[in-house]
Protein backbone atom coordinates (compact mmCIF):
# COMPACT_ATOMS: atom_id res chain seq x y z
CA UNK A 1 0.00 0.00 0.00
CA UNK A 2 1.29 3.42 -0.84
CA UNK A 3 1.85 5.81 1.85
CA UNK A 4 -0.36 8.12 -0.53
CA UNK A 5 -3.14 5.88 0.47
CA UNK A 6 -1.97 5.18 4.13
CA UNK A 7 -2.38 9.12 4.36
CA UNK A 8 -5.30 9.06 3.10
CA UNK A 9 -6.78 6.16 4.87
CA UNK A 10 -5.52 7.97 8.16
CA UNK A 11 -7.10 11.05 7.31
CA UNK A 12 -10.84 9.34 6.82
CA UNK A 13 -9.97 7.94 10.33
CA UNK A 14 -9.37 11.27 12.38
CA UNK A 15 -12.28 12.50 10.98
CA UNK A 16 -14.23 9.25 12.41
CA UNK A 17 -14.74 7.82 8.82
CA UNK A 18 -15.06 3.64 9.37
CA UNK A 19 -12.29 2.21 7.24
CA UNK A 20 -14.38 -1.01 5.85
CA UNK A 21 -12.63 -3.66 3.13
CA UNK A 22 -14.94 -1.72 0.45
CA UNK A 23 -13.96 1.71 1.46
CA UNK A 24 -10.28 0.98 1.83
CA UNK A 25 -10.81 -1.16 -1.83
CA UNK A 26 -11.77 2.16 -3.43
CA UNK A 27 -9.07 4.48 -1.96
CA UNK A 28 -6.56 2.47 -2.53
CA UNK A 29 -7.86 1.37 -6.62
CA UNK A 30 -8.43 5.52 -7.45
CA UNK A 31 -4.97 6.56 -6.23
CA UNK A 32 -3.30 3.37 -7.05
CA UNK A 33 -4.23 3.61 -10.94
CA UNK A 34 -3.95 7.77 -11.05
CA UNK A 35 -6.92 7.14 -13.98
CA UNK A 36 -10.16 8.79 -14.16
CA UNK A 37 -12.29 5.92 -13.87
CA UNK A 38 -15.93 6.29 -13.70
CA UNK A 39 -18.34 4.80 -10.93
CA UNK A 40 -19.05 2.07 -12.68
CA UNK A 41 -15.53 1.19 -14.01
CA UNK A 42 -14.10 1.28 -10.53
CA UNK A 43 -17.32 -1.25 -9.94
CA UNK A 44 -16.42 -3.53 -12.21
CA UNK A 45 -12.61 -3.54 -11.43
CA UNK A 46 -13.46 -4.39 -7.89
CA UNK A 47 -16.48 -6.92 -7.89
CA UNK A 48 -14.71 -9.81 -8.60
CA UNK A 49 -13.26 -8.82 -4.75
CA UNK A 50 -16.47 -8.01 -3.51
CA UNK A 51 -19.47 -9.61 -4.65
CA UNK A 52 -21.72 -8.23 -2.67
CA UNK A 53 -20.62 -4.67 -3.25
CA UNK A 54 -23.22 -2.15 -5.14
CA UNK A 55 -22.66 0.27 -7.46
CA UNK A 56 -24.25 2.64 -4.94
CA UNK A 57 -21.59 1.59 -2.19
CA UNK A 58 -18.98 3.09 -5.11
CA UNK A 59 -20.76 5.82 -5.78
CA UNK A 60 -21.39 6.56 -1.79
CA UNK A 61 -17.76 6.42 -1.09
CA UNK A 62 -16.88 9.31 -3.49
CA UNK A 63 -19.10 11.47 -2.90
CA UNK A 64 -17.54 11.20 0.68
CA UNK A 65 -13.66 11.07 -0.93
CA UNK A 66 -14.84 14.23 -2.91
CA UNK A 67 -16.48 15.68 -0.29
CA UNK A 68 -13.15 15.50 1.89
CA UNK A 69 -11.08 16.73 -0.44
CA UNK A 70 -9.61 13.63 -1.34
CA UNK A 71 -10.83 13.52 -4.95
CA UNK A 72 -11.93 16.04 -7.78
CA UNK A 73 -15.56 14.68 -9.30
CA UNK A 74 -15.01 15.60 -13.71
CA UNK A 75 -18.34 16.10 -14.86
CA UNK A 76 -19.06 16.02 -18.05
CA UNK A 77 -22.35 16.63 -19.11
CA UNK A 78 -24.74 14.06 -19.71
CA UNK A 79 -21.69 11.52 -19.90
CA UNK A 80 -20.78 9.27 -16.98
CA UNK A 81 -18.57 11.46 -13.95
CA UNK A 82 -15.42 10.85 -13.57
CA UNK A 83 -13.09 10.91 -10.73
CA UNK A 84 -9.46 11.94 -9.92
CA UNK A 85 -7.62 11.66 -6.60
CA UNK A 86 -4.93 13.73 -8.19
CA UNK A 87 -5.88 17.09 -5.82
CA UNK A 88 -3.15 18.75 -6.97
CA UNK A 89 -3.61 21.87 -9.67
CA UNK A 90 -3.09 19.71 -13.20
CA UNK A 91 -4.84 20.14 -16.35
CA UNK A 92 -6.20 17.47 -18.41
CA UNK A 93 -6.38 16.25 -22.14
CA UNK A 94 -8.67 14.18 -23.67
CA UNK A 95 -8.54 12.00 -26.40
CA UNK A 96 -11.91 12.13 -29.03
CA UNK A 97 -11.43 9.15 -30.12
CA UNK A 98 -11.30 6.76 -27.10
CA UNK A 99 -12.04 9.30 -23.78
CA UNK A 100 -8.75 8.36 -22.55
CA UNK A 101 -8.15 11.44 -20.08
CA UNK A 102 -4.29 12.43 -18.74
CA UNK A 103 -2.76 14.82 -16.83
CA UNK A 104 -0.25 17.13 -17.56
CA UNK A 105 1.24 19.79 -15.59
CA UNK A 106 1.75 23.63 -16.74
CA UNK A 107 2.30 26.76 -14.85
CA UNK A 108 -1.08 28.12 -13.00
CA UNK A 109 -2.99 30.31 -14.90
CA UNK A 110 -3.78 32.37 -11.73
CA UNK A 111 -3.25 35.75 -13.62
CA UNK A 112 -6.45 34.40 -15.76
CA UNK A 113 -8.59 33.57 -12.60
CA UNK A 114 -7.97 36.97 -11.57
CA UNK A 115 -8.17 38.77 -14.54
CA UNK A 116 -11.63 37.43 -15.31
CA UNK A 117 -13.00 38.14 -11.87
CA UNK A 118 -12.06 41.78 -12.37
CA UNK A 119 -13.36 42.09 -15.90
CA UNK A 120 -16.60 39.96 -14.51
CA UNK A 121 -16.95 40.81 -11.32
CA UNK A 122 -17.32 37.26 -10.39
CA UNK A 123 -15.58 35.73 -7.67
CA UNK A 124 -13.95 32.94 -9.22
CA UNK A 125 -13.70 29.83 -7.12
CA UNK A 126 -11.39 27.86 -9.60
CA UNK A 127 -10.53 26.74 -13.17
CA UNK A 128 -10.57 23.23 -15.41
CA UNK A 129 -8.25 23.29 -18.90
CA UNK A 130 -9.05 20.54 -20.91
CA UNK A 131 -7.67 20.18 -24.07
CA UNK A 132 -8.73 17.87 -26.49
CA UNK A 133 -7.35 15.76 -29.17
CA UNK A 134 -5.98 11.95 -30.50
CA UNK A 135 -4.15 10.06 -28.32
CA UNK A 136 -1.02 8.01 -29.93
CA UNK A 137 -3.29 4.55 -29.74
CA UNK A 138 -5.95 6.28 -31.66
CA UNK A 139 -4.26 7.84 -34.39
CA UNK A 140 -3.45 6.34 -37.55
CA UNK A 141 0.25 5.25 -38.26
Amino acid sequence: MSTRVQHALEQLKTTGVRITPQRHAILNYLMESMGHPTADEIYRALEPQFPSMSVATVYNNLKMFTNAGMVRELAYGDNASRFDANVTDHYHIICEACGTIRDFNYPSLSDVEERAGLDTGFQVNGLRLELYGVCESCRPS
